[in-house]
């Protein structure tokens, strides 16, 4: 296979992004700490998800939606989690769970597209931006050169916070087909020409990533066989590879429920707990359990009240999880105030979700928050000192 043919065959599932020469690793940033941004594709229903079980306007809102009382996950005695995030509760009782509630943002974009887009970039709802805001994070505060990459997405094509110029960056569907792959691209050589030098170089830096990456690491962990349980064996397989790895993102898609929710919902989240538990054993297995933060996002939320077809619109705020040795588990944010409802009956927001990546920069990473995110947010106190 040709450089040609290479390039072409993984064009579509892998993409390094180079730094700008001469750029040194910040002093402070603690980049041995890792980032695992979960992401549920279309729109997690946080009501369902979260349940405020003690609220009777819940059960108003939703009367063949709503989970049972006697079926919840009971958190504390106004909030619990849907019956099947069982895998989750020993987090929770270990106090390794936080559960951020209300979380959105300011005229709340209710396009897919968009309101990703506004999330992945950390922008303004107004506001348009290229880059992600771990692009420039990474841009501002550089990882050590000596990492494979700055950040890997594992199972798409999509480079969400990793979009733009300033972060290294790799797209991996699968570990052992861009091994393979990998190791079918003839070393780059030099040229003269400035065009071609740089192309030479982006792909010498995919095929010293990829051989980086190759950890065939033998787990004990049994690994979920769902579309989301390979993710997470992938993801693990990066992490066991120790090549240097700021931050690994992994999604988990299906969350549109317009319809059938009660089943299609049900699924989701016992797919994503038993991925979430299968993590955490392999992170323990390799000593990264208590350096490593997991922290979910969507798109947006699930309007509260019910729809005609057994389902939920697009809403505006959410339920986030954030997990790792290092959480203080527990309750954050506030419970949703189903009373105060706008126009359009959806939710008020309680936490900008910029505090929570000001969370990730700031009190995980040492990452000077406002550069990145374009003004001045609170971080939310759920990491142990």
């Amino acid at each position: 296979m040709n450089r040609r043919d290479f390039l072409h065959a993984i064009g579509a599932s892998t993409a390094v992004i180079t730094l700008s020469p001469g750029v040194a690793f910040a002093v402070g940033a603690d980049y041995g700490k890792l980032l695992v941004l979960v992401e549920l594709k279309g729109g997690n229903d946080g009501l369902n998800t979260v349940v405020p079980y003690a609220n009777g306007e819940y059960y108003n809102l939703r009367p063949r939606l709503a989970v049972a009382r006697d079926q919840v996950l009971q958190l504390d005695a106004d909030t619990g989690l849907h019956p099947s995030l069982q895998a989750l509760m020993p987090l929770w009782e270990a106090r390794e769970l936080a559960v951020i509630q209300g979380v959105g943002y300011p005229g709340a974009n209710l396009s897919h597209f968009r309101s990703i887009e506004i999330w992945d970039t950390a922008s303004k709802s107004n506001e348009y931006l290229k880059d992600g805001w771990l692009t420039r994070a990474f841009a501002g505060t550089p990882t050590p050169r000596t990492y494979a990459a700055d950040g890997v997405v594992v199972g798409g094509a999509e480079m969400g916070p990793f979009a733009g110029r300033g972060a290294r960056a790799i797209t991996l569907s699968n570990t052992e087909q861009f091994l393979r792959q990998a190791k079918l691209a003839a070393p780059a050589g030099q040229s003269r020409n400035a065009a071609l030098a740089h192309i030479l170089r982006v792909e010498n830096d995919i095929a010293r990533a990829a051989v980086d990456l190759n950890a065939d690491y033998a787990f004990r962990t049994e690994f979920p066989r769902s579309a989301f349980g390979n993710a997470i064996r992938t993801a693990s397989q990066v992490v066991a590879s120790k090549a240097g790895v700021a931050a690994v993102k992994v999604s988990l898609n299906g969350f549109d429920t317009h319809g059938n929710q009660q089943t299609v919902h049900a699924r989701l989240l016992r797919d994503f707990g038993e991925g979430i538990t299968a993590l955490k054993s392999a992170l323990v297995e390799l000593g990264r359990w208590d350096s490593t933060l997991v922290v979910t996002y969507a798109e947006f939320g699930r309007r509260p009240r019910e729809n005609q077809s057994g389902g939920t619109d697009h809403g505006t705020s959410s339920a986030l999880f954030a997990l790792g040795g290092a959480v203080r588990g527990g309750l954050y944010g506030l419970p949703p105030q189903l009373k105060l409802l706008d126009g359009n009956g959806n939710l008020p927001f309680a936490v900008d979700f910029r505090d929570l990546y000001a969370t990730v920069l700031e009190r995980w990473w040492g990452v000077p928050s406002a550069p990145v995110l374009n003004a001045r947010f609170t971080p939310v106190d759920l990491l142990r000192s």
